[in-house]
């Protein structure tokens, strides 16, 4: 028997004796109904709600992606593949994915080996900084936005850096953890007077979700974009331009994905 996504969610939910609405609760959600859409596949979840279920559910992601009542292919001896194609190889097994869900899902799983390499990146290694400094690399937009189109005028003019973290704390920087602080170039005019075109900023690729109001490198709509967020209600998020002369935007908060939080602006000004 072929079950659809919303099926294995319904399934496990009621293996763990919750309702729609406790499951709701546990994954943090104020709308019974978002969960109830799932299940009848009329809304698809995002990467970070499935992982949100199944967390509340205590069953691995997989769980809930993979049709585990197919019948089983007879075990053959494979060489060791890495864990993007074991993904891939799941999904062609997963009913109720669009082909965009199925690219987000794969961009998440990429290894650090199977992402394109810039010079930057494969250069980050050589770098070293003392035990009180922190290495910053650059951030591939360009391989993390397979899910996202960069936009065509993104330029990164800033390759990896070195700080001393208590500069970071003087400047009142809080972060996950080191190793998720990168840099990104700022693009365009919408955040002009905060974040001017071809500013380097400083995110923290740890923030994953919307932790109060800020600016965020998110995608919306199959689109990056550099945004200050701020929620409207339950189900919407203002996506404001702090540039007035560019009109803000409603985005649904189940077509936002978050990237990180935009942490420090490295302005440059000529004397």
């Amino acid at each position: 028997m072929n079950e659809s996504l919303g099926q294995r969610i319904k399934r496990f939910r009621a293996a763990a004796g919750l309702s729609q609405a406790q499951l709701a609760e546990a994954c943090g959600w104020k709308s019974q109904s978002r969960v109830g859409n799932y299940e009848k596949d009329t809304r698809e979840p995002s990467l970070a709600d499935i992982t949100a279920m199944a967390a509340a559910l205590r069953v691995d992601p997989s769980a809930l992606l993979l049709n585990a009542t197919a019948p089983a292919a007879p075990a053959k001896a494979t060489p060791t593949v890495s864990t993007s194609d074991q993904v891939k190889h799941m999904l062609t097994k997963v009913k109720g994915l669009s082909p965009e869900a199925r690219q987000r899902i794969e961009a998440a799983a990429l290894e650090p080996s199977d992402l394109p390499l810039t010079p930057a990146t494969r250069n980050v290694t050589a770098l070293r900084g003392k035990p009180d400094e922190i290495v910053i690399p650059q951030y591939d937009v360009r391989a993390a936005m397979g899910h996202g189109q960069v936009p065509s005028d993104y330029n990164q003019a800033i390759r990896n850096i070195i700080v001393s973290a208590d500069l970071l704390q003087e400047k009142g920087v809080t972060y996950t953890q080191p190793t998720s602080l990168a840099i990104v170039t700022g693009w365009g005019q919408s955040m002009e007077g905060t974040i001017n075109d071809k500013d380097p900023v400083i995110v923290d690729r740890g923030v994953t979700e919307y932790v109060g109001e800020g600016v965020y490198l998110v995608t919306w709509l199959g689109e990056l974009f550099i945004k200050r967020l701020q929620r409207m209600d339950e189900e919407h998020m203002w996506l404001i331009s702090d540039n007035k002369k560019h009109k803000d935007q409603t985005a649904r908060i189940d077509d936002l994905t978050i990237h990180a939080k935009v942490l420090l602006v490295w302005n440059a000004k000529r004397l």
